[in-house]
């Protein structure tokens, strides 16, 4: 029998007053006048030890939200996008919902029995993480692998903010060669501007250094003042976070059916870059890629003004007379390149005094010239003038 009950029993047998059983148990006048209450109204179960935790609690998650947490889990899940708390949390307040912390979150999701136990991993602390201050600080480059519904293998060629995780490109190859990658990249270039440094692993479309000499790649990044940088061999930790995207890119084209084309994976990849970037928060701004990219101010090459130069970029090739035409202020002007270059396929980048020519298949800077608008032919300044130039003596 408890404590109160031997009490209270005491009390209405008159074998205790009030006040003795207050002095002999310890206890006071008010609440054993509280527990004489009790048990007329509920009898000896009333006298039984209550909870004094509150009887409602304002902090609480709601009903409503705990089932929108689950209906999120389950619909990111199925759509092949991220489906941790982090997100959960935020398509809750995208929603007007205010969302309970993430360790609820998760609560709420292993008691739905959504969540897989996974093997402990290596804790998150133990890396040393880096991240670019601010956007066009550094780009990241990789290339993934993916298959056709008829098992043909294509790969995926991705160009990714470092700061702000903004996809800045997304396009399929057949394979990817060094020309893919100086088109994307400069396509880039034309919708964000230069950025400061690119991060790529040692493959050969990105670098030929290896090799002791340059590609068409590095000579773009040479031109335009941009530090090249790449990932030690083996070690793809340094690349982490393009590696990390392209886990969500799989799992995101894995929920939907299987391309059987080019053009229509394109067209998924198409569709992801906008999801990704304009409707997905991530994790590591808990914000899109699109608003993070935004509110900065973006850097640019250390040796360049972005608000007083630009870069124009085209793609040509040497005309049968060894030279290529070039508009300029609505005035047609003509490059000397050589006649021993004719029918090379180039890429022409110019800036406010000089036209580079890049050889695409051999990276080699074939033709400099610079740029006066009251002349009509601009001679290659890397050879000596006269009527049989030979190449400039170092």
């Amino acid at each position: 029998m408890s404590k109160h009950r031997v009490i209270v029993l005491k009390i209405v047998a008159k074998q205790l007053t009030v006040t003795e059983a207050a002095e002999q148990y310890g206890l006071s006048r008010r609440h054993l006048h509280r527990l004489l209450a009790r048990y007329r109204e509920e009898g000896l179960d009333g006298l039984e030890s209550r909870s004094r935790a509150p009887r409602t609690s304002p902090q609480k998650t709601t009903d409503r939200v705990r089932d929108r947490i689950v209906e999120l889990r389950r619909a990111l899940t199925d759509a092949g996008s991220d489906a941790g708390p982090v997100t959960i949390a935020w398509y809750l307040r995208t929603e007007g919902l205010r969302p309970p912390s993430t360790s609820t979150i998760r609560r709420v999701l292993h008691a739905a029995g959504l969540i897989i136990p996974e093997p402990r991993k290596r804790p998150r602390s133990s890396y040393v993480r880096f991240e670019a201050s601010q956007p066009n600080e550094t780009w990241q480059s990789d290339f993934t692998h993916w298959r056709l519904a008829d098992g043909t293998d294509v790969e995926i060629l991705n160009w990714l903010d470092d700061h702000s995780r903004l996809l800045l490109s997304c396009t399929v190859h057949h394979p990817v060669t060094g020309q893919d990658v100086v088109d994307t990249f400069l396509a880039c270039v034309d919708d964000y501007g230069p950025p400061a440094s690119t991060l790529t692993d040692n493959g050969r479309v990105y670098t030929a250094r290896h090799g002791g000499g340059r590609n068409a790649f590095e000579y773009v990044l040479a031109v335009l003042n941009i530090v090249q940088k790449n990932g030690a061999p083996n070690h793809p930790q340094t690349q982490g976070k393009i590696e990390r995207f392209h886990q969500t890119l799989k799992r995101w084209l894995t929920a939907r059916p299987r391309a059987t084309t080019i053009p229509e994976l394109q067209h998924q990849l198409n569709q992801f870059r906008e999801h990704y970037n304009q409707h997905r928060p991530h994790r590591a701004r808990e914000t899109t890629p699109a608003i993070a990219y935004a509110a900065s101010p973006k850097a640019a090459p250390a040796s360049s003004r972005p608000d007083t130069i630009h870069y124009r970029v085209r793609h040509d090739h040497v005309g049968s007379n060894g030279k290529i035409s070039f508009r300029r202020a609505a005035r047609m002007h003509h490059l000397g390149i050589g006649a021993n270059h004719r029918g090379t396929p180039v890429i022409l980048i110019a800036d406010e005094h000089t036209v580079t020519v890049i050889a695409l298949r051999t990276g080699e800077i074939i033709a400099t010239n610079t740029i006066d608008p009251n002349k009509a032919y601009w001679r290659n300044t890397m050879r000596a003038p006269g009527r049989w130039p030979g190449a400039l003596k170092t």
